[in-house]
């Protein structure tokens, strides 16, 4: 991961602004679900959420909600 100079400061709600050319940089898009979390160094990564099927834990973008569960095609045609 490479630096970005990018710094901020955190507001009283806890938020901060991800500025328009990081956002555009990795297509992150007003009303985009955002995931956090911490990796195995402790580093706080933020990352575009892809939703992950059920049954093999794949992040694909080709997914259907069943019964408010994530499914993904190829696990579909499986069943």
């Amino acid at each position: 991961m490479r630096a970005t100079g990018y710094v901020r400061k955190l507001d009283s709600l806890g938020r901060i602004v991800l500025p328009k050319s990081l956002r555009k940089e990795l297509n992150i898009n007003e009303g985009d679900d955002i995931e956090m979390y911490v990796d195995e160094s402790g580093n706080v990564v933020l990352d575009k959420y892809t939703p992950r099927c059920v049954f093999c834990d794949v992040a694909k973008p080709n997914t259907i909600d069943f019964k408010g569960k994530v499914i993904c095609s190829d696990c579909l045609k499986d069943m």
